[in-house]
This record gives structure tokens, C-alpha cells and sequence, in this order.
């Protein structure tokens, strides 16, 4: 891939993928910013300020990995268990900013974060500082929160082999997502200055479901069942009659099954294998360059980044005791099962 083509990749999907987790972040905020404007009596100003500190800290913190994973030229990959910590610290920090802003309980305010003393004797008017310096935080942070997409590109500094290829390669992809983050980040802002007071709950209610959102994910990425959907099917078959896993499976045990990847999910989303067999399963990437394209079996500690127009391969043994495994993309929000008989 050249240097246009993955700006345009992320003009296209980078910037929407990417936006349920880093979107969140940068909503939390821009509402923190709204309620202490709100708070202190401040006229409204600077709408961009922030969104565009928060981009920047981005572009630097990723440009910087890209350097980095450059000049390692080796797999690097954030684990399993560090993603669903970021997952889960993102949402709880959503809910903590939402809690904040509908004034539930006084500890939440421990969620805003405040620039350092020194910072802000720098700065004349405090609420400036805070402009600047609490989007720019969770900017730099984002590259521990990264999507499907991302971890795309995170492959290809990496498979580059050098340090400014590396660099240029997630500069200019995180550049390419930066428009979509502008645009819907400066009307969220505006939407505050227009609607005041009733936005902020709008906000809070709204950055709430995000967390939800990412705590689920992060739960079924962690290999537990105990999912929303999964609660929620399990609540209405008490009181409906639902079909049986074992009645449900339909198609052939295969121990060398296909999969291909699309950009809404994984075909077929179920597949059946043989208890203690090897496995050998093929991905088959079509359409999907969303998170859809990062493979992963949470249970057997399995991530296998699949580009579109490509095809992979993973080798394993299934477990010799009947059951399920699940599989999802690397953000837990497209996922699939193997079933072993």
C-alpha cells in the first residue's frame, strides 16, 4: 500500500470505525468542557480548540508508535487481556464523565481531568488550559484503544521494516481519519452552544450508552458468555420457547472450515469442528476493513490481523471436551462460534 491509498483508507473507514471507543473519549471531553463553562458562567468560544488538541496529541502519540514499531520490524500486538482493560477503563470513564455532568454523586467529579498546577500558572485563564490539555490527554491515549483498522496499519509499520516508513505510514493513516473526528466532534460542540443546559443531558445519556457499548464488547472479548445479548436471550427463552444449541446446529463438522470476513461479520458465523481434532481454519477477507479484519479466539489467546483481498490461516486443537468457542473481531462487536462435538 502506498501513502495515498492509506490516507484514503483512513478518510473512509479509519476515522467511522474507530469511533465508538475513540469518539466516546473525545465526546467525554468536550462535554467536561461544556459543564464547567456551564458552571462558571464563561461565554461560549473556542469550539475547535479542543477537538483540535485532541487530534494533534493523536497524531503525534501514533506517528511516535509508528517510529517505534518500525524500528522493531517484529510482531507487536497488544495483547488480549491489555485490550480488554483499555476497553473496560474507556467506559468506566465515560461513565464517571456522565455521572459527573448529572451531578449523581460528588465523587465523579474525580473523573474531570484537570491540567497540573504548573500548567495552569502558565496559562492566564484556567479554563483555556483545560481546552487544551484534557482532549490532548486522551488523544495520546487512544494509541492503547486502537481499532481493527488501525491495528491494520500497526501490521503494515511493522512489516515496513524502518523507522520513518513506520512513522510515515501511521501519520498519514490517522491524518486520514482526522476530518470524520473534526467534523462530528465541532458539532457536538456547536450543538452545546446552541442547546445548553438540555445538550448536557443529552450528552451524558448518550456518552453512557457508548460505555455500556464498550463494556460489553470488552466482555465478550474477555471469552465470558455473560454478554448483554446473551442475558437478555437467556431472560426471554424462560419465557418463550427457544431452539436448543444442539437442535440449532445444521451444518457438517468440518476440521478444516472457511471463514470468510465481511464487512458486516464473519460467513458463516457458525461453524462445527470435532473434539481433540487439529484444526487448520481459513480466513478468507472479502470485504472487511473495519475491526471485522482482526480475528480473534479470546479462549485459545488467538489474534490474526486478515487485510481485505487477503487470506490467513490458524492452526489449533480443539478442546477434547464438547462446547463452544468464540470468536470476534478485536473490539468484541462482530462475533461468531465454533461449536466442538
Amino acid at each position: 500500500m502506498n501513502l495515498w491509498t492509506i490516507f484514503i483508507t483512513g478518510l473512509i473507514t479509519g476515522g467511522l470505525t474507530c469511533m465508538a471507543v475513540q469518539g466516546g473519549l473525545l465526546a467525554s471531553t468536550l462535554a467536561q468542557r461544556e459543564e464547567e463553562k456551564l458552571k462558571n458562567g464563561l461565554k461560549n468560544g473556542g469550539n475547535a480548540l479542543p477537538i483540535i488538541s485532541f487530534l494533534i496529541a493523536k497524531l503525534v502519540a501514533y506517528t511516535a508508535l509508528g517510529f517505534l514499531l518500525g524500528s522493531l520490524g517484529s510482531v507487536f500486538q497488544l495483547s488480549i487481556t491489555l485490550r480488554v482493560i483499555m476497553l473496560i477503563a474507556a467506559g468506566i470513564f465515560m461513565l464517571g464523565t456522565a455521572f459527573n455532568i448529572l451531578e449523581i454523586h460528588p465523587i465523579f467529579r474525580y473523573f474531570v481531568i484537570q491540567p497540573p498546577k504548573f500548567l495552569t500558572r502558565l496559562v492566564r485563564k484556567q479554563s483555556k488550559s483545560q481546552d487544551v490539555f484534557a482532549p490532548a490527554i486522551l488523544g495520546s491515549l487512544t494509541i492503547f484503544i486502537p481499532c481493527g483498522t488501525t491495528q491494520a496499519m500497526m501490521a503494515l509499520a511493522i512489516a515496513s521494516g524502518s523507522a520513518l516508513s513506520g512513522s510515515l505510514i501511521l501519520f498519514t493513516f490517522i491524518l486520514g481519519t482526522s476530518p470524520v473526528f473534526f467534523i462530528l466532534g465541532f458539532f457536538a460542540a456547536k450543538l452545546g452552544d446552541m442547546f445548553q443546559q438540555k445538550f448536557m443531558r443529552i450528552a451524558a445519556f448518550a456518552i453512557i450508552l457508548l460505555a455500556i457499548f464498550n463494556i460489553n464488547n470488552a466482555i465478550a472479548l474477555s471469552g465470558s458468555s455473560l454478554t448483554l445479548d446473551n442475558v437478555g436471550k437467556n431472560i426471554w427463552c424462560t419465557f418463550a420457547v427457544c431452539e436448543s444449541s444442539a437442535s440449532g446446529i445444521t451444518s457438517e463438522i468440518s476440521n478444516n472450515p472457511t471463514i470468510t470476513i465481511q464487512s458486516l461479520g464473519y460467513s458463516p458465523n457458525v461453524v462445527n469442528v470435532k473434539a481433540g481434532a487439529q484444526i487448520k481454519l481459513k480466513l478468507v477477507n472479502t470485504t472487511g476493513s473495519s475491526c471485522v479484519q482482526a480475528f480473534t479466539i479470546p479462549s485459545l489467546g488467538i489474534q490474526k490481523v486478515v487485510p481485505p483481498g487477503t487470506s490467513d490461516e490458524i492452526d489449533f486443537t480443539a478442546p477434547s471436551a464438547p462446547g463452544q468457542i468464540q470468536f470476534m473481531c478485536s473490539m468484541g462487536m462482530y462475533r461468531g462460534v465454533i461449536n466442538v462435538l
